[in-house]
């Protein structure tokens, strides 16, 4: 003020919290034990402090957000993170076995993963 500066602030608070609904979550990971056996499933992460833009979609419909095993690597937007691409056969397995599971064939039923 005392050089005649003004200044107009938008505020925007930020991404909201990642919640993964638990029916969801179980199913997720029931499925990943599947794929890569129940000792590579880690069922009980501690929650974290971060942002992602998957939270908008949890917000409005059921789901799980999961943290694919990639080895040592920088964090995921991180401008040194290096994907391994030998996970892209275990993401793929994944999100096929999450097909087959949760839409079965026509003709049968398929599992219901939330009430």
């Amino acid at each position: 003020a005392a050089f005649g500066a003004r200044a107009d602030v938008d505020f925007a608070s930020g991404y909201p919290a990642t919640e993964n609904h638990p029916a969801e979550t179980a199913f997720m990971a029931d499925v990943a034990a599947q794929v890569v056996g129940e000792a590579r499933v880690e069922r009980d992460v501690a929650p974290m402090m971060a942002a992602e833009d998957f939270a908008y979609m949890l917000a409005h419909r059921p789901g799980a957000y999961i943290f694919m095993g990639n080895g040592d690597s920088a964090g995921l937007h991180h401008p040194e993170y290096d994907f391994n691409d030998a996970a892209i056969p275990y993401g793929a397995s994944l999100w096929a076995r999450l097909i087959e599971t949760a839409l079965p064939a026509p003709g049968s039923s398929p599992q219901t993963v939330s009430g």
